[in-house]
């Protein structure tokens, strides 16, 4: 599979999406000697902060340029290349932490399967993925701009509803404790190019097979028909809708 994460690009523009998932710790609550995995660790700011609180964490992601500038940004800790759908812990964890992660895999009962056989009896899952509706403006923009052009786009996304994701939970021994379903705008970090650089960065495989100037040119109409709706007091904003879900692997499940 070709990397398409620029890790570059994520620190400089795209920091709100690890920034904002700080408090998520606070909701893991991660002990001294704990073993946690953190699925989708990206450039290992939230990683860090787990190690922090006294755990011994892993993280892992299936972006080798974001492992790589994990491991430049914290030498200390532990960083692996992993698929979540397949990952299996040599040693039975304590917790799985995820924060933005997990909406980017479709197979998701491939991943539940993978925490729950992952974790101790009683052992936690806390995270935060996209929603249903999740950037629901901009990818309908996308869509309808490519396929007006004669392209077929995809979205690359899995954003359930929380009954949805309640049910998958469940179906895999786990017991859901706590979850919000939550709107929460979200400004975008370089006034002008806020837009442009989301998309670049976070809905570039909707544009597979798209030439660049055709490229350039859609992006400009994307932009145009966005602007009414995500464009206020002088930047770009994205109509985030998050789902956050705190579950425990329940002792007798198989």
């Amino acid at each position: 599979m070709v990397d398409s994460w620029d890790s570059s690009l994520y620190e400089d523009r795209h920091s709100f999406v690890w920034k904002r998932g700080a408090e998520l710790i606070d909701l893991l609550d991660p002990q001294p000697g704990e073993r946690v995995l953190d699925i989708g660790c990206g450039t290992g700011h939230l990683t860090a902060q787990i190690a922090e609180r006294g755990a011994e964490v892993l993280g892992i992601d299936s972006s080798v340029s974001m492992v790589a500038q994990a491991r430049q940004n914290y030498p200390k800790l532990k960083f692996a290349l992993a698929d979540a759908r397949t990952f299996k812990s040599p040693e039975p964890l304590d917790a799985v932490f995820s924060n933005a992660a997990l909406h980017w895999i479709k197979e998701a009962g491939a991943v539940v399967s993978s925490v729950a056989g992952s974790l101790k009896p009683g052992g936690r899952f806390v995270l935060e993925m996209g929603a249903r509706h999740n950037v629901e403006r901009i990818a309908n923009a996308i869509t309808a701009v490519l396929r007006e052009g004669g392209y077929k786009p995809e979205s690359p996304w899995y954003y359930p509803s929380p009954a949805e994701y309640c049910t998958l939970l469940e179906s895999h021994g786990f017991r859901v404790s706590a979850l919000w379903n939550f709107e929460r705008w979200t400004k975008l970090e370089h006034p002008e190019k806020g837009l442009r650089e989301w998309i670049e960065m976070f809905a570039s495989s909707f544009f597979e097979g798209v030439p660049e100037p055709l490229r350039h040119d859609a992006l400009d109409e994307i932009e145009q028909r966005l602007r009414p709706e995500l464009w206020r007091d002088g930047s770009w904003w994205a109509d985030y809708y998050r789902l956050r879900v705190v579950a425990s692997r329940v002792i007798n499940s198989p």
